[in-house]
């Protein structure tokens, strides 16, 4: 099963300056309640006009020369949240964002690159961004360029960079790079095979909640790689991700006999 372990290579997304989403309503005593269709329209359509009030607030402070507003608004607009998604728009106020050395807005550069969105996709420049980014200290522009660095997107694969960078985003305790480092060891990729510092970095990462680091920590205690063997350990690391919706973990315990 241990074939199944991937490193991690997506980006990582952000939540967005202070949207707030609305809960259901409640019925008041003596009012006649709606029905389920109507409560969803009214939530929903309260749930918009938050949105455009954020998005109206984050265009204010925005043209107010906020960097980090202006790197708001560029979310705002990629997401399509509170106005028409635009990648254009949202590259050219993560521009101005950047032009501040804003890291955020440096990182999200790097991702429009990386996907081609609102920019012709360019790896090398992809890399160039989040480097800015990183060398501020931001720990998804670390991992990003670890990333990059390990599968050989716009630079040569390089095994012992990738594992420097992690480390820096680790350090941060980003669990996205706490797996991977658990995942380079494994493979003694870049740093000699050491199945018991892949054991310590995958826990890193799943006692964050990080679900493909739990499912790996079940499948090396029922293996006994790293760790001592240890069925009950493997089965509450199997729980712990089936219960996030991990589907292997489900499998893994259909097969074993045991309830999620």
């Amino acid at each position: 099963m241990l074939s199944e372990m991937e490193s991690k290579r997506g980006v990582l997304s952000l939540v967005v300056c202070g949207l707030i989403l609305i809960s259901g309503c409640q019925d008041d005593q003596g009012v006649n309640p709606r029905s389920e269709s109507e409560a969803n329209s009214v939530q929903s359509e309260q749930l918009k006009q938050e949105m455009r009030l954020e998005f109206e607030r984050c265009l204010k402070a925005a043209e107010s020369g906020d960097a980090m507003e202006q790197s708001n608004l560029g979310v705002l607009y990629a997401n399509g949240v509170g106005v028409e998604q635009d990648p254009f728009k949202a590259m050219e106020w993560y521009r101005k964002a950047a032009k501040q050395d804003n890291p955020i807005a440096q990182y999200h550069i790097g991702s429009m690159y990386l996907n081609g969105k609102g920019v012709k996709q360019d790896h090398k420049q992809a890399i160039e961004w989040y480097r800015k980014s990183a060398e501020q200290g931001f720990d998804a522009a670390q991992f990003s360029i670890g990333a990059m660095y390990r599968e050989g997107e716009g630079v040569k694969q390089d095994y012992r960079q990738a594992m420097e960078w992690f480390r820096k985003a680790a350090e941060q305790q980003n669990a996205d790079a706490q797996y991977n480092i658990g995942f380079m060891y494994y493979k003694g990729e870049g740093v000699k095979q050491d199945l018991k510092q892949s054991v310590e970095w995958f826990r890193k990462a799943a006692e964050q909640g990080e679900t493909d680091a739990q499912y790996n920590l079940g499948i090396m205690y029922a293996n006994g790689k790293g760790a001592k063997q240890d069925y009950n350990q493997a089965v509450e690391w199997f729980r712990k991700a089936a219960r996030q919706g991990h589907e292997l973990a489900k499998e893994t315990l259909s097969e074993l006999g045991e309830s999620p």
